[in-house]
Order: C-alpha cells, then sequence, then structure tokens
C-alpha cells in the first residue's frame, strides 16, 4: 500500500453529484475497457482515492483509469436503473443493489462471488455530537429527550438514512421492547428530528453548519469529519447496528471491473478503507492510525450489543419491506404521521 498524505486526499474531495464524472448510459465499451466507471454512494468519495491509485499499481489495474459518481445511494441506483453509466455499483444497502438485480443489470449471484457475501466495506450507527459532548448524549435514549434536535438524512433517498432508524428501532426492541414499543421509540426519533437531508454527505453538511445537536451518521463518517478538522466529538453507543455496504459488477462489465472488485477485499485496500474510518470485513487486515478515531491506535472498538440485519431483521429483503415500502412500510407511515417524509 502506498504512503500518502491522508489530508491531502481528504482535502480533494469534491462535494456533490455536479461535480462527479459521469457518462451515458450502459457499461464500458470494448473501446474504453481500461476505463472503469465506479458508481457509489456519497461516503466513499473520499475513501476509494487510495484504493483507485494502489489498484493502478498492480497488474490487473495498470493503465486504467477511473470515472466515477456519488451521491444518495438510492438516488444512485436509479440512476444506474435508468442508464448512468456504471462497471462497478458500490452501495450502502443491498436492496440498492437488488433494484439492478430486478432490471437485469447485476447478475443475480452477484453475493455469491466473495468470501463477504458482496459486502465490501462496513461501518456501525454512531452519534456525531457537538465539541464536548454538551447535551451528554451517550445512547438512543438520551436522543429522544426533549429538546434534543436530531439530523439524520431521509429514508426516501439514503441508505444511510436506514441504518440509523432501524438502530432506533432495533435499540428499542433489544432492550426488552415489543414493536408497540419500538414503534413509539421511532415516533419520538424522528419527532426530535429536524433535518432529513438527501444523503449521509449532506447530513454532515448540515450539522457541520451548525444544525442540530446530533448528527445519526456511519462512524467512518464521524471520523473522516473530525480529520478534516470539524470541531465535533462522535458516540458509538453501546447497542448499535452493523452497516454493511455492498459493490458488484454490472452485466456489461469487462474482466478489469471484477479484478477491481476483488482487489477491493485484499488486506491492502481493506486498510485503505480503514485509513478512513471504516471497518475491515477480511481478516489478515494491519490496521493503521486512523486520523479522527476516538483513539487512533485502537479506532474500531466492539460494541456491547452489535445488532445485524440478517439476525436481527430478517434480512434486507424482509426489513426493507416491513420499514420502507412506500405504502405500508412502519417507517414510511411514521415518517407521514411526524410530518417528516420530505
Amino acid at each position: 500500500m502506498q504512503n500518502r498524505s491522508r489530508a491531502a486526499l481528504a482535502a480533494a474531495l469534491v462535494s456533490g453529484l455536479a461535480l462527479s464524472a459521469c457518462s451515458a448510459a450502459g457499461g464500458s465499451s470494448d473501446s474504453d475497457a481500461n476505463t472503469l466507471s465506479v458508481v457509489g454512494y456519497s461516503v466513499l468519495e473520499a475513501a476509494n482515492k487510495p484504493v483507485f491509485e494502489d489498484f493502478e499499481g498492480t497488474d490487473a489495474g495498470k493503465d486504467v483509469t477511473f470515472k466515477t459518481s456519488y451521491g444518495a445511494s438510492g438516488d444512485q441506483s436509479r440512476a444506474v436503473e435508468g442508464g448512468l453509466d456504471a462497471d462497478v455499483v458500490h452501495f450502502s444497502l443491498e436492496p440498492d443493489i437488488q433494484r439492478l438485480v430486478d432490471a437485469g443489470l447485476v447478475d443475480e449471484g452477484w453475493k455469491d462471488n466473495t468470501d463477504t457475501q458482496g459486502i465490501v466495506t462496513s461501518s456501525v450507527v454512531s452519534f456525531v455530537v457537538r465539541e464536548g459532548n454538551p447535551k451528554d448524549i451517550r445512547g438512543w435514549d438520551d436522543l429522544i429527550k426533549p429538546g434534543v434536535e436530531i439530523i439524520t438524512p431521509n429514508p426516501a433517498s439514503s441508505g444511510s438514512a436506514k441504518w440509523n432508524i432501524l438502530g432506533a428501532w432495533g435499540h428499542a426492541i433489544q432492550a426488552g421492547g415489543s414493536e408497540k414499543d419500538a414503534t413509539e421509540f421511532v415516533e419520538k426519533f424522528l419527532g426530535n428530528t429536524i433535518s432529513l437531508p438527501s444523503s449521509g454527505r449532506e447530513a454532515t453538511t448540515a450539522f457541520s453548519e451548525g444544525n442540530g445537536d446530533v448528527l445519526i451518521s456511519y462512524e467512518n463518517e464521524a471520523i473522516l469529519a473530525r480529520a478534516n478538522g470539524e470541531a465535533f466529538d462522535y458516540v458509538v453507543p453501546d447497542d448499535t447496528l452493523l452497516i454493511e455496504n455492498p459493490a458488484a459488477v454490472t452485466t456489461d462489465s469487462s474482466d478489469t471491473a471484477q479484478a477491481f472488485l476483488d482487489f477491493q477485499l485484499t488486506p491492502d485496500a481493506q486498510a485503505d478503507y480503514a485509513t478512513f474510518g471504516f471497518r475491515p470485513v477480511v481478516d489478515g487486515v494491519t490496521l493503521p492510525e486512523v486520523e479522527g478515531a476516538n483513539d487512533p491506535s485502537d479506532p474500531f472498538p466492539t460494541p456491547g450489543t452489535l445488532l445485524t440485519i440478517d439476525d436481527d431483521f430478517g434480512g434486507w429483503g424482509e426489513a426493507n419491506s416491513k420499514f420502507f415500502d412506500e405504502n405500508d412500510g412502519i417507517i414510511t407511515r411514521l415518517q407521514e404521521e411526524t410530518g417528516t417524509l420530505g
């Protein structure tokens, strides 16, 4: 893995889809086989830079160039479905890949191609708070206290928002509550929510501009913000939800796209992602000092209770329908009732 200035890489971050490179519909043509189109959710933009560089230093990546598009995960998935050029897609959550499977743009066996079942990066749901944590926010129950103002992305567009809200639901259930208790908890959570930006990156920007008391976020996004000089603190609650981000190649992509996807799961690439706050998904990764982490030398503490989509929510096939169906989802209905649907 190449040595590089992490601060310089982070400073090169360009926010928003408007400045992301993208092209017309379809995978890369034979004449453009050495250009890989990578479409990802917004938080990956900075973290992918060193991974691209390291891949270009391998035999498989020689002479390869990348063009990229980043934005809210659900929006990006719909864009690819609608014709946005993509060789590799890397989204916040599985339903955004499944949309492309249903459209015939990703092979049905995409999860069978890796030992990680298609997962390439991971994190945990965390709370970003003001420096010094003036509201003393330590756990989920602190979020629903009167006067606490929450920012979290909107589940209608953002994958990170779905993780965040399921973390809140899971907290109520794992504490011994019923589904009625969990519904009431999430209703209070949404009642304290003052802003639902369209993506995780936009939510971080809103918080950095001084809005709200707490931002519900990926741990890696909190680490990156602090590494970039933001005067934030962050808290990993004792019980939280494991965030698992999948990636896949599209059906018309080249062998080089699969080689890049394979490279993303090597220890070197996973160490690159760890530098930007992502928890490794494979063994054998030598963790770097992670600038911006609460403890740079031990950046990824194990939560007391770590919930997972598969073990605690029946997998994304069940969870997406139960909670986020546009007509009958539990969270959709609660957003309508609380006026936070957007």
